[in-house]
């Protein structure tokens, strides 16, 4: 039959998963960091996905589909009673147990005598070079920038990994952010930050979940149109601490 139905246009997807987590059905998954209609049956063709894009990558057209099954859907909803029905694993509850044991048992309560060597343990020093960090507010050519070693990171993977300051912020210019939460696509600010200073490396710190891909292809297109050739290396973060892939 020939109805309403939405269109993705993945070039402009930034793979950040809004439209996923806005389509009540579950028609639209992340795939290989782009949205993608996945089960045209269960868009309903209503568009709840249109407004939470931010890249504009979502329109209506009028083709062949099948019809919407309303049957299939609620079928759906019932077997991932539980899981996630958004379809981002970023926003799945979970409890991390880094001491061992069952939470809540005795085997996470500190005792006395473990409290001392934590009070005396000294206090991690901080490895940030510049301030402000969050991508939408540094400027585009802070002076920082010149000859930097440059750090893109998810802004959760500082909460999620142990030993960042040390590991990735330490001589580094570090820039944050969340392709979820904020508005708008990173691209075009990196490639100025890129094109317009002596950017020596580029490291990028990523969650593993979907939507944290926003940032990684942001960071590739702005390599890519800035016209340099800067090495470059993607870190992606376990959201129990873990580094899965570097």
């Amino acid at each position: 039959m020939k109805r309403k139905i939405i269109k993705i246009d993945t070039d402009k997807c930034n793979g950040c998963g809004a439209c996923a987590a806005a389509c009540h059905e579950g028609a639209i998954e992340m795939i290989g960091g782009k949205a993608v209609l996945t089960r045209e049956d269960y868009c309903d063709g209503l568009g709840d996905c249109l407004p939470a894009c931010p890249m504009d990558a979502i329109r209506f057209e009028e083709r062949e589909a099948p019809a919407y099954n309303e049957a299939a859907v609620l079928a759906a909803k019932q077997k991932k009673a539980g899981a996630l029905p958004c379809g981002c694993p970023g926003t799945q509850v979970k409890t991390m147990n880094p001491a061992g044991g069952c939470p809540g048992s005795s085997a996470h309560a500190i005792s006395p005598a473990q409290k001392e060597p934590l009070a005396a343990a000294a206090p991690a020093v901080s490895q940030l070079r510049q301030w402000p960090v969050q991508i939408k507010l540094v400027p585009v050519n802070a002076p920082s920038f010149d000859g930097a070693h440059l750090l893109i990171a998810a802004d959760c993977t500082a909460y999620a990994y142990g030993n960042f300051h040390n590991e990735f912020i330490r001589g580094r210019i570090t820039l944050i952010g969340c392709p979820k939460l904020d508005e708008g696509d990173y691209t075009e600010k990196l490639t100025r930050i890129i094109e317009g200073n002596d950017i020596r490396s580029v490291t990028v710190v990523r969650m593993e979940v979907p939507c944290c891909s926003g940032i990684e292809n942001a960071v590739k297109r702005a390599l890519q149109a800035s016209g340099k050739f800067i090495p470059w290396q993607v870190t992606v973060i376990s959201a129990d601490g873990r580094i899965l892939d570097r």
